[in-house]
């Protein structure tokens, strides 16, 4: 046999095993599958922050809801504002069912508006749920030089976010364009604990958070007013924050009030766990199952409730589908008006 076709045909055989393996392995029920493979959650952000923190706690628990009751390891993956965990999942996760991901809940919009580097359609994810919902809260150290929304109108104040594609970057934005606030983006911060460093240091004035990531991260800066709450805005009003202002009662203009709604949509998807596109059908059904029996484990409740996350509100992954779903069917003008926050125009 020749040389090349010797080669040739060492590789198909390598194809066709590669192929039988594949097959094979699809074949083997879930309980089988996660007996002998563990699974990996991609955490978009380094360690010591919000989503970190609950991608850890979910690692000790989902384990025991998984049938095989696999071992669960976490890999952050900090990178463009979380669009890189985003594409890895989508592109070069291998798609058996061993690897998931935990999104930045802005991150599945932005091909919606235009984003290059969002290389996924997240329509096409396999979404597993999500531990609650989220409402923003614009953090503000005590010293800054505005802490009330009508001093922000008028007085300009540094904001600490990651990149430029990252959830705090199109919050403070959202505020600028819906509230007429005047921020300064400070990005290039790895994550949000780098950020609330930064404000205790006084290299920024503010940082817009999640409600729970702040009670978990810094209850004390809140109890003693080291911080202040000077907005909220989110799917529903944070009932112990009463008297911090909640975008939806301040906003007036029919116009601005459908892109905060719209621009607040994705705080619907809490933190937000998810697949690769076509892993087996089986395999997705256990996930899901697995994520929402952890939600709902006293153990886990309890774990979360002293890390100071509040009440959960489990998102199913069919929750999940659908507000992504509803978004992308949003009106072409609301579409344009995101755009525009999310390139700071």
């Amino acid at each position: 046999m020749k040389p090349a076709i010797r080669l040739l045909f060492v590789a198909c055989l390598s194809s066709c095993a590669s192929f039988a393996s594949h097959a094979a392995l699809a074949q083997v029920s879930p309980a089988e599958f996660y007996k002998s493979h563990p699974v990996q959650i991609v955490v978009p952000s380094s360690a010591g922050g919000g989503y970190d923190a609950i991608a850890r706690t979910v690692q000790r628990h989902l384990g025991n809801h998984i049938p095989g009751n696999p071992t669960i390891i976490i890999n952050n993956m900090p990178g463009a504002g979380g669009i890189r965990e985003a594409n890895y999942i989508y592109s070069v996760a291998e798609k058996d069912g061993s690897i998931i991901g935990l999104m930045q809940n802005s991150i599945p919009f932005e091909p919606l508006v235009g984003n290059t580097q969002a290389a996924f359609d997240p329509r096409k994810f396999g979404w597993l749920g999500s531990p609650n919902y989220e409402t923003g809260v614009l953090m503000v150290w005590h010293k800054a030089a505005a802490t009330t929304i009508d001093e922000l109108r008028n007085t300009e104040i540094t904001v600490g976010v990651e990149a430029i594609a990252s959830n705090p970057a199109f919050s403070a934005r959202l505020l600028m364009q819906t509230l007429g606030l005047k921020l300064k983006l400070i990005p290039g911060y790895p994550g949000s604990a780098p950020v609330l460093l930064a404000m205790e240091k006084g290299e920024v004035d503010a940082f817009p958070n999640f409600y729970n990531s702040a009670m978990q991260a810094r209850p004390d800066w809140i109890r003693d007013k080291k911080t202040l709450l000077v907005a909220q805005w989110g799917p529903h009003k944070e009932k112990n924050m009463p008297d911090v202002p909640y975008i939806p009662d301040i906003v007036k203009d029919p116009d601005r009030l459908a892109v905060a709604r719209a621009g607040a949509a994705s705080l619907a998807l809490g933190r937000p766990f998810h697949a690769p596109p076509g892993i087996p059908a089986d395999r997705l059904a256990v996930l899901r199952e697995g994520m929402m029996a952890t939600f709902k484990d006293p153990a886990f409740v309890e774990e979360t409730a002293k890390m100071g996350f509040g009440e959960l509100a489990p998102q199913s992954g069919e929750d999940l589908e659908r507000v992504i779903k509803d978004l992308y069917a949003s009106p072409p003008e609301v579409v344009e008006h995101l755009r525009k926050i999310v390139v700071g125009n």
